[in-house]
């Protein structure tokens, strides 16, 4: 019986802890919502800015590369771009929330 009862201590304790990790996680991921990425194809020809949650917010193209009509380029460099700022996004998030979670994937996060 003695054991039901330090259970229970230990229990809420740990609950304790998780609601407080939530907590931490909530504010983390806001604050990545916050948070900006920028990449770059064919040489800053396209430009793609991301935020920490993999939210697309700008993509730039050079007039320059528009005036060529290489349609094909185009569309690798844009997709290099985009690419490479959810790559860099994803490691923003992990970098952020990798403390909090103590290296446990979360759902959604790239993690």
């Amino acid at each position: 019986m003695g054991k039901g009862k330090g259970g229970g201590k230990g229990m809420a304790g740990m609950l304790a802890q998780l609601q407080r990790m939530q907590e931490e996680l909530r504010r983390a991921q806001e604050e990545l919502a916050q948070e900006t990425v920028e990449a770059s194809a064919g040489g800053g020809a396209v430009r793609v800015v991301m935020s920490g949650t993999q939210e697309c917010h700008k993509v730039t193209i050079s007039p320059d590369l528009l005036a060529e009509g290489d349609v094909e380029m185009l569309q690798d460099l844009i997709m290099l771009a985009v690419n490479q700022a959810i790559h860099d996004s994803q490691a923003l998030a992990a970098k952020r929330l990798g403390p909090i979670t103590g290296g446990m994937s979360i759902a959604g996060m790239g993690q």
